[in-house]
């Protein structure tokens, strides 16, 4: 094992990504460690506005800098990160996860959702709702039709001046964003699974390492919350059976509750056909077969270019 001086923390140069990677070099300065952020630009970074953006944009050149030794551990959103492993690395942690759930924010001004007990009733008919995940556009499009789902780019603060400028009567983004950078009062209505289940790994974050340096995995150990690990894995494995990938039309929630796992999930095409909801239970440690299950009784997805 070699001698752990201060660890370089790779981190994307958004807002959002390091502040998510401060938690977590806030959690390993708790435990003694010295760390050192250290920005990577990610395809994802590169891409013009109103870009869509591909499978592994905002991962792959934070593994690449992983890999080549100028960073010692990463740090992904989970939803972001490929279904695919790659050899040499491995996810050592995931953090206790923040609120998984999507978010309804409406422009300024308008009615307080959610009071009939559909979060959508504040929607007009034919409202224009954006975003920028065929997943979220695909499930809003089932439950209302009549809405106009829009292409929406550009990070958290970037859409949500782009709804106040009314290039959108709503957006819908993910809860633990908002509330990671304390922008949760914008939050007009938090959006059930059952309606819109989330991405799976939504909310959770992945801290990667080489998986020979087992210095570095150790400590980044200690930081794992096993429950999240389970239901990441688990929802992971759902999408992975579809066929899917971090665009796929697929939803999943894993929650572990003592020895059980009480699993929803959905798949929809992105213009809301063909709309399939799976709800099922098993014991944490049959967590495999539960989400193979899953996703086989959702069927194969098509992957949105």
């Amino acid at each position: 094992m070699r001698s752990i001086g201060r660890l370089r923390l790779g981190t994307r140069g958004s807002l959002l990504a390091r502040t998510q990677s401060g938690l977590v070099a806030e959690a390993l300065a708790a435990l003694g460690v010295e760390v050192e952020l250290v920005e990577i630009v990610t395809t994802g970074d590169r891409r013009p506005a109103d870009t869509t953006w591909g499978e592994g944009w905002f991962v792959t050149s934070l593994r690449d800098a992983l890999l080549g030794g100028e960073i010692d551990l990463a740090v992904h959103s989970a939803k972001d990160v490929p279904i695919e492993e790659v050899a040499g690395l491995v996810i050592a942690a995931m953090p206790e996860r923040a609120d998984p759930r999507d978010a309804l924010v409406l422009h300024p001004g308008a009615a307080a959702a959610g009071e009939s007990g559909d979060p959508l009733a504040a929607l007009a008919r034919g409202a224009t709702v954006g975003t920028d995940s065929p997943r979220r556009a695909g499930f809003l499009r089932a439950a209302r039709p009549d809405l106009r789902v829009i292409p929406l780019h550009g990070n958290v603060d970037t859409r949500l001046a782009r709804l106040d400028r009314r290039e959108a009567d709503a957006l819908v983004l993910a809860v633990a964003g908002l509330a990671r950078l304390g922008r949760a009062d914008r939050i007009s209505a938090v959006l059930s699974p059952d309606l819109v289940p989330p991405a799976p790994g939504q909310g959770a974050l992945a801290v990667e390492v080489r998986r020979d340096d087992d210095g570095v995995a150790a400590l980044v150990a200690g930081l794992d919350h096993a429950p999240t690990h389970v239901a990441v894995r688990t929802e992971r494995r759902v999408l992975e059976t579809t066929g899917g990938g971090c665009r796929a039309p697929v939803g999943a929630l894993a929650t572990v509750r003592g020895g059980t796992i009480d699993l929803r999930a959905g798949a929809v095409d992105p213009d809301g056909a063909h709309l399939r909801r799976v709800r099922r239970s098993a014991s944490a440690p049959d967590w495999a077969r539960l989400a193979t299950d899953t996703g086989r009784a959702l069927g194969r997805v098509a992957v949105p270019a």
